[in-house]
């Protein structure tokens, strides 16, 4: 199986260059992104992605915190577009369980993309209440995880196996740290991968090899030395 790079941005400059790669299969983003490149009005901002990014899916999520406003969020960003996976935090900010909105947001035929996951016995909650028809992604944070000091593989492993019974949902890679993530992904078998774009420009220039890495670097050190003019 192949896992897919979904590009983790919310510029407009920069989805329309990521958008034309091939290697690019979808967009995910969140509010955090939103804010950082400069929206102003989430719905007005979200459609220019959406306008931009019309064959690939994108996912884009809610930032209700209670039942009735993700409802009525999740319900207005489903009717943007087909391609829409409408993102809902697997908890809310008080550490409420959403499953009763997943279940029902399931059951509506809306897309979803679970977030902020980060264990297996989360996944087997969210597979508990959803059909095997409609399309989910359970996103599984794993640098954020492995920034605390825990290894997120075991995690992913158990979550990609319990999936296998549902052939309507992928387990997403999220919070990439380095190119290598990507390597990781594709050998724990991981549907999607979500990558900033910096970090899928480095992946286009995977296959050098060790000798390759080892002159570039020497080469870099003697240029720095050169230019700040060092003498012994």
């Amino acid at each position: 199986m192949k896992t897919k790079i979904f590009c983790d941005i919310a510029e407009i400059s920069q989805i329309k260059k990521f958008y034309k790669k091939k290697i690019v299969k979808g967009f995910t983003t969140n509010p955090s992104l939103m804010r950082k490149a400069g929206a102003k009005n989430y719905e007005i901002y979200s459609k220019q992605i959406i306008k931009v990014c019309n064959k690939k899916p994108v996912s884009l999520e809610v930032f209700a915190d209670e039942y009735e406003g993700m409802k009525d969020q999740a319900i207005k960003i489903n009717s943007w577009g087909k391609n829409i996976y409408v993102k809902i935090p697997i908890i809310n900010s008080k550490g409420k369980f959403m499953g009763k909105i997943i279940k029902e947001l399931n059951s509506k035929n809306v897309k979803l993309n679970i977030t902020a996951v980060y264990s297996s016995k989360q996944t087997d909650k969210i597979l508990k209440l959803i059909n095997k028809r409609n399309k989910v992604i359970i996103s599984i944070f794993a640098g954020r995880a492995a920034d605390t000091g825990k290894d997120p593989i075991p995690e992913f492993i158990k979550s990609i196996k319990m999936a296998k019974k549902f052939k309507n949902v992928e387990i997403l890679w999220a919070s990439v740290r380095e190119p290598y993530n990507y390597t990781q992904a594709k050998q724990i078998g991981c549907h999607i991968i979500t990558i900033p774009p910096s970090i899928i420009e480095k992946i286009e220039n995977f296959g050098k090899t060790f000798s390759q890495l080892t002159k570039e670097t020497v080469k870099a050190f003697l240029v720095d030395s050169k230019k700040s003019k060092f003498i012994i």
